[in-house]
């Protein structure tokens, strides 16, 4: 293994590849052995991880440099590659199912291979390539228009990660001009954000109908592998958020406002906590890392050889700089068995939380990383979120490394934070579900749409004029609804599941981290339901898992005096 920056990236030949591909392929079809064709599956997964190592190199040095003009080009080739990528999938899927050997195969990898398996079969097409490339050239678009943000600030020029720390100022005139400079930047291109995405839903729903389905949303799940929920059950848990929590938030924001000195929050005062400020670390970049050493070498032996090796190889890219993707994300470099971690530090509180989260995700892939079926790496999305929330919460009794005398200041904002993050996250949920189910929507109605979503979940959201915001504009700076369409329910109910890990914590921390444990070992190799089953926590559509868990972060918030704060 090398730093990250010494691997070497050289552009595959997708013609070589797909020849050897096939090749493999074919043995497969024709193998009389179970052992014969489990051998084959392996060098399969070869293949796939050498590929996907190129990719993932191309992703992570497009998006931590935008203007890099070398690998903007090979992010545009990875673009036109990935759909026919997909194709070679396909066919190896198609193959896998119908093996005379699935009991035996079954046996050794474990049934998810297999749901997994059909699941590609049923979102992957032929008629599906160029649309797949059209799709992905404008998700390009999206993350390029948005990292291109040039907002002047102070004789500064700053992108929309830099403006964080302004939008959470103690002066209230600083927060309304960071949080109207971002929706002037998203006002002003208004016209290009619509395009964009008007041409994303008319592509994706003209997908749908190809293969047979009415619209996207049933495309949509298959491509988040939603094997053991559906819609219906989504829209249950929407409303026992609507019911059980929106009247909790707007409690807690009754609270800030006192605590804060408002008669009542506008938009810009959301993310405004405490008078006294928010609570910030108390260093640099480089000393978080070296607080963030100390805690994982305390928290298990696990964590501490983990994050040994995320520094050791330098597989972090932290600090928000000039031509950066916006955002945080974990990856994984198959071929050295690599996570890595990117993010965009910016001076406050969220830089342990993105720290925390996102080592959460990578440790699981870590753990992970021993299956020979590279399917197994990862979870299903909302079962990735429960590893990446809940490390949030297992390194609390280490947060006083980085906050110091704000460390309960802290708790209390990450915890009510979790809380806040809830009605937004279905919020967003349904506004894809609405979208898609009425796709010829004009963008002004697919923005009337979102406002009144919003007003449903915050019904006491107040943009102060923002004509933008009031005009139900703010869902444009959501990059998942451009770039990974249904992905954000997903947070909500891996959320539910961290709460209940919290809770587990007061009670038994170590048997808690146990089952934590159980569950970042067995990856991505069950179904999101069975993999809750195995960390020994409740499905979130269970009826009274949210109002147990939500009953006890209440009590603990109610017990605070945060007017100390």
């Amino acid at each position: 293994m090398q730093k990250f920056s010494e691997i070497e990236y050289k552009r595959p030949n997708f013609e070589t590849y797909k020849a050897e591909y096939f090749s493999v392929l074919e043995k497969l079809k024709v193998a009389n052995t179970y052992e014969n064709q489990k051998d084959l599956i392996y060098k399969i997964n070869d293949l796939s991880n050498d590929f996907d190592t190129a990719i993932n190199l191309i992703y992570v040095r497009h998006t931590i440099n935008t203007e890099d003009k070398f690998y903007e080009s090979e992010k545009e080739w990875m673009d036109e590659t990935m759909p026919e990528l997909s194709m070679l999938s396909l066919k190896y899927y198609e193959v896998l199912v119908k093996s005379e050997f699935r009991p035996a195969l079954e046996k050794e990898f474990g049934e998810q291979l297999f749901t997994i398996a059909d699941f590609q079969i049923k979102q992957t097409d032929e008629r599906l390539v160029e649309d797949r490339k059209k799709e992905n050239k404008l998700g390009s678009e999206y993350a390029k228009l948005l990292a291109s943000a040039k907002i002047e600030w102070e004789g500064k020029e700053l992108n929309l990660s830099q403006l964080v720390p302004f939008k959470v100022s103690k002066d209230r005139a600083i927060r309304k001009k960071a949080a109207d400079a971002v929706f002037n930047f998203l006002g002003e291109n208004v016209k290009e954000l619509d395009r964009i995405y008007d041409e994303m839903v008319h592509l994706r729903h003209g997908m749908a109908k190809k293969i047979g389905l009415d619209n996207f949303v049933e495309l949509g799940y298959y491509q988040m592998m939603r094997s053991d929920y559906n819609p219906k059950m989504v829209t249950k848990f929407r409303k026992k958020v609507q019911d059980l929590i929106v009247p909790l938030v707007e409690k807690l924001n009754k609270r800030q406002a006192k605590r804060i000195g408002l008669d009542a929050l506008k938009h810009y005062d959301d993310g405004f906590r405490f008078k006294t400020g928010n609570p910030e670390p108390k260093g640099t970049p480089e000393w978080i890392i070296e607080n963030g050493k100390k805690m994982y070498a305390e928290l298990s032996p696990e964590t501490n050889k983990f994050f040994d090796f995320m520094t050791k190889y330098e597989l972090m890219d932290l600090v928000t700089k000039k031509g950066k993707s916006t955002g945080g994300y974990c990856t994984f470099i198959a071929n050295y068995g690599a996570p890595f971690i990117f993010s965009n530090f910016n001076g406050t509180s969220g830089d342990i939380d993105v720290l925390t989260h996102e080592a959460g995700h990578a440790f699981q892939v870590y753990s992970s990383k021993h299956f020979k079926v590279s399917e197994y790496y990862w979870p299903t999305s909302e079962s990735a979120e429960i590893h990446s929330m809940s490390m949030e919460f297992f390194t609390w009794p280490w947060m006083e490394l980085f906050f110091k005398e704000d460390t309960e200041k802290y708790k209390f904002q990450h915890l009510s934070g979790a809380l806040h993050f809830l009605p937004y996250g279905v919020s967003v949920d349904e506004f894809q579900h609405r979208v898609y189910e009425q796709p010829d929507m004009t963008p002004e109605e697919r923005r009337a749409v979102w406002r009144e979503i919003e007003m449903k979940y915050k019904p006491n959201l107040d943009y102060d004029g923002n004509a933008y915001a009031e005009a139900g504009g703010r869902w444009q700076q959501q990059a998942h609804i451009y770039e990974m369409p249904f992905y954000y329910i997903d947070y909500t109910l891996a959320q539910v599941c961290a709460l209940q890990f919290w809770v587990k914590m007061q009670e038994d921390f170590k048997g808690a981290w146990k089952d934590y444990l159980r569950l970042c070992q067995a990856g991505g190799s069950m179904s999101f339901l069975k993999l809750v089953e195995l960390a020994g926590l409740k499905s979130p559509f269970e009826d009274g898992a949210i109002e147990e868990v939500v009953a006890k972060v209440e009590k603990y918030l109610d017990d605070v005096d945060d007017s100390k704060f």
